[in-house]
C-alpha cells in the first residue's frame, strides 16, 4: 500500500472508530419512565442534538427503585472505567443512600454538571376540604397518622419537605404517615382515589394534573412565587420551608480524564443553548448549572446538609 493511501485508510478508520464511540454512549436513568430524572436525561440529550453539540446515538436504561440507588449501583458496577457512560441523579439520591444503607459513594463518580432545580408543591384532590396550605396543616396537626401524604422515595426531598413543614408547624415528625410512591403519576392517582390526603412532588409532575382540574396545588417550596403559577409559597403561608430538588449528571467511576473534560464542556454548551432554555421554560425547571469539580464540591456539601436534616427530623440516626 502506498504511504498516502495508508494515511487515508488510517484517517477513515479513525472516523469510523469515533462514530462507533458515539454510538456506545449510555445513560443510566435510575427511575421509572416518565419521572423527573427520566425527563431530565432524555430532554437534555434531545436538546444537545438539536443544538448540534452531540449528535451520536444515546442508549438509555431505566432502572428505578430506592431513590435511585438500585440504578446507580448497577451503573457503578457495570460502567466503571467506561469513557462515555453517564447517569442522571439528584438530591433524592443523597438521602436515599443514607436511609437504604447503600454502599454507593458519590465522591467516587466523576461530577459532570448540575443542571436544574425544581421546586416542590403540595397538592390535594380538587374537591378536598382544604382550600389553603394552612387548612391542610391544621388537619395534619390534628391527626398526622390519619392524614397520609404521598411522594417520592423515603428520605428524598419530598419526604424532607413534609418533615420540614411538620417541624415548622409543630407536628411530631415521627407521627407522619408518609407513603412513598413509584412516581408523580402514582401520587396523583392516590390523591384522586382518596388513598392519599395530599401529595408532594416537583411542579413539572403535578402542574398538568392541576391544569386539568384533577388536583389543587396549595403551596410551593420556593422563596418567591413562580411566574404564571398562582400558588403561595410555604413561607408566604407562614411555614419556614424552602427546598429544591436539584438534578445533575455523573460520569462513570474512573472515566478517562479526556472524556470527563469533554462531557463537562458539552453540558456547559448545552446550558447556554436556546434548545435547553426552551426545555427549562416548558418544564418549569430553574437553571441551576454548575460544572465539573465545582459540582463535585457541591455534592459533598449537599450530602452533609441533607443528612443533617434527616437526623434533625428523626428520619436517620
Amino acid at each position: 500500500m502506498r504511504f498516502p493511501s495508508f494515511l487515508a485508510a488510517l484517517a477513515t478508520t479513525a472516523l469510523l472508530c469515533a462514530g462507533a464511540a458515539q454510538a456506545q454512549v449510555s445513560v443510566m436513568l435510575p427511575a421509572n419512565p416518565g419521572g423527573g430524572w427520566d425527563s431530565t436525561g432524555r430532554q437534555a440529550f434531545q436538546a444537545m442534538q438539536q443544538a448540534g453539540i452531540y449528535t451520536g446515538t444515546v442508549n438509555f436504561t431505566n432502572k428505578g427503585g430506592a431513590g435511585g440507588t438500585i440504578g446507580l449501583a448497577e451503573f457503578q458496577r457495570a460502567q466503571k472505567g467506561k469513557p462515555d457512560a453517564l447517569a442522571v441523579f439528584g438530591a433524592i439520591t443523597v438521602g436515599a443512600i443514607t436511609l437504604n444503607k447503600s454502599p454507593i459513594d458519590l465522591s467516587k463518580f466523576k461530577p459532570v454538571a448540575r443542571l436544574t432545580a425544581e421546586y416542590l408543591v403540595l397538592a390535594v384532590k380538587a374537591d378536598a376540604p382544604y382550600k389553603t396550605l394552612g387548612d391542610f396543616v391544621a388537619a395534619l396537626k390534628g391527626n398526622p397518622g390519619g392524614t397520609p401524604v404521598g411522594g417520592g422515595s423515603a428520605g428524598g426531598v419530598d419526604h424532607i419537605a413534609l418533615a420540614l413543614l411538620a417541624q415548622s408547624a409543630g407536628v411530631p415528625v415521627p407521627k407522619l404517615n408518609y407513603i412513598p410512591q413509584a412516581g408523580g403519576a402514582d401520587t396523583v392517582t392516590g390523591i384522586v382515589n382518596g388513598t392519599l390526603k395530599a401529595g408532594i412532588s416537583g411542579i413539572s409532575e403535578f402542574q398538568q394534573f392541576a391544569e386539568s382540574g384533577r388536583i389543587r396545588i396549595l403551596g410551593i417550596t420556593k422563596a418567591d412565587r413562580m411566574p404564571n403559577l398562582d400558588v403561595p409559597t410555604f413561607k408566604e403561608a407562614g411555614y419556614d420551608v424552602e427546598i429544591a430538588n436539584w438534578r445533575g449528571i455523573l460520569g462513570s467511576i474512573d472515566m478517562p480524564e479526556a472524556n470527563h473534560k469533554e462531557w463537562v464542556d458539552r453540558f456547559a454548551r448545552l446550558n447556554d443553548s436556546d434548545a435547553w432554555k426552551a426545555v427549562l421554560a416548558k418544564q418549569g425547571w430553574d437553571p441551576y448549572f454548575l460544572p465539573g469539580d465545582a459540582f463535585g464540591q457541591f455534592i459533598q456539601s449537599e450530602s452533609g446538609r441533607i443528612n443533617q436534616i434527616l437526623k434533625d427530623a428523626g428520619l436517620a440516626k
